[in-house]
């Protein structure tokens, strides 16, 4: 309370100082967020655009290929950590079911693998901070909780569902109950406002998927150091307790928020990337986030269902309810068990200490290193 009281003073202090200028800044750092938020979509929807450019035919390639379930689960997992997108990975799914290319069974576990792969996104997003030591650790911590989350749901249920397809009685089951119901495809409203500007930057670069990349991953660096730096500026006290107040006062609020705005947008990996530099700056606490991850989980797999119900093919619905399912299943397993998720994370970013390389030796490693050396070994 010391610390708020003394924060606001000094605030108000330079307030008398030099009305005009804080004023002028008081004006402008909201407007500075705003922009950088949007930068920092921008280049999120670049990122998944450019990867498209030479990734959809070898995912493609991948999800035509698959027999074995662990390696559907490793071409799930390394098909979307390529074209940035478990939306991308599960409607693909979904059409190859549709016209009978993959079995629901078949199709199952590269879904699961699709909720390990989205979140690479959120763990490229906290290398940002890799300069910034204790901010570092906090948005890894952060970002990592999610992919912990869904390695620990995949290690506990795909062994079950290979064993019982448990997955796709469920799903089986909810289909029929769904049977004659209609649905309608929408568009995403956040990806709406970054598209036609992410169509100009690629006609510019001459549709190089390779330039497109590193043109986002320039943006992606810009938006989300002075996000954080903007973040910081506005009174972070009031945010904070803003936040712990009104939108993550209750795990439940949090979970829904996850859902509601990840259904809105049709991508966990915006909504749960938007987190890490909130962590990061200390806005946010890990536990505080930590639902808000899993309702993200949920809420990404409406894109699916809307694309299988617009195929009117039943088996279509039957895997996008499953991955609705194993997601809903995961949360009734470790949202009770929080502690053993968030622990693993903070351990992991304590590691950080001893190297700032850990990071980008997780990402490699778990999702590209495992899931190609795998792939080749069991096909």
């Amino acid at each position: 309370m010391q610390n708020n009281s003394g924060r606001e003073a000094k605030m108000t202090a330079r307030l008398m100082d030099n009305p005009p200028r804080e004023l002028a800044m008081t004006i402008l750092r909201p407007i500075g967020l705003v922009f950088f938020l949007y930068l920092f979509i921008l280049s999120i929807t670049l990122f998944g655009d450019a990867f498209k450019l030479f990734g959809n035919d070898f995912a493609i390639s991948l999800l035509e290929t698959t027999s074995h379930p662990i390696v559907g689960l490793f071409i799930g997992i390394l098909a979307t950590s390529i074209i940035q997108s478990s939306s991308t990975t599960t409607t693909i799914v979904v059409g190859m079911v549709a016209v009978g290319a993959i079995s629901i069974e078949g199709a199952i576990p590269i879904v699961m693998g699709a909720n390990i792969g989205t979140t690479i996104t959120n763990t490229i997003v906290s290398l940002t901070h890799i300069t910034h030591g204790e901010e570092f650790k906090r948005a890894f911590a952060g970002a990592i909780v999610h992919d912990i989350f869904n390695l620990l749901s995949v290690a506990i249920l795909l062994p079950l569902q290979i064993f019982t397809n448990f997955l796709g009685r469920m799903a089986l089951f909810m289909e029929k109950v769904l049977e004659n119901a209609w649905g309608l495809s929408f568009g995403s409203p956040i990806k709406a406002i970054a598209k036609p500007v992410t169509t100009v930057i690629i006609d510019l670069l001459g549709h190089n998927g390779w330039l497109a990349a590193i043109v986002a991953i320039v943006l992606l660096f810009v938006a989300l150091r002075y996000m954080v730096k903007t973040l910081q500026s506005l009174v972070l006290s009031r945010v904070e307790g803003f936040f712990h107040r009104y939108i993550f006062k209750t795990t439940f609020r949090a979970l829904m928020l996850g859902v509601i705005i990840t259904a809105l947008v049709q991508s966990s990996s915006i909504t749960t990337s938007l987190m890490v530099p909130l962590v990061g700056a200390g806005v946010l606490s890990l536990r505080r986030v930590y639902p808000f991850t899993l309702g993200a989980n949920v809420g990404t797999t409406i894109t699916a269902i809307l694309a299988a119900l617009v195929t009117s093919q039943s088996a279509a619905l039957a895997v996008a309810l499953a991955h609705l399912m194993f997601n809903i299943c995961g949360i009734a397993i470790f949202l009770p068990l929080s502690k053993i998720p968030i622990g693993i994370a903070s351990w992991l970013a304590k590691s950080i200490d001893k190297s700032k390389l850990v990071p980008i030796g997780f990402i490699f490693l778990i999702f590209f290193i495992i899931p190609i050396t795998l792939i080749y070994l069991l096909r």
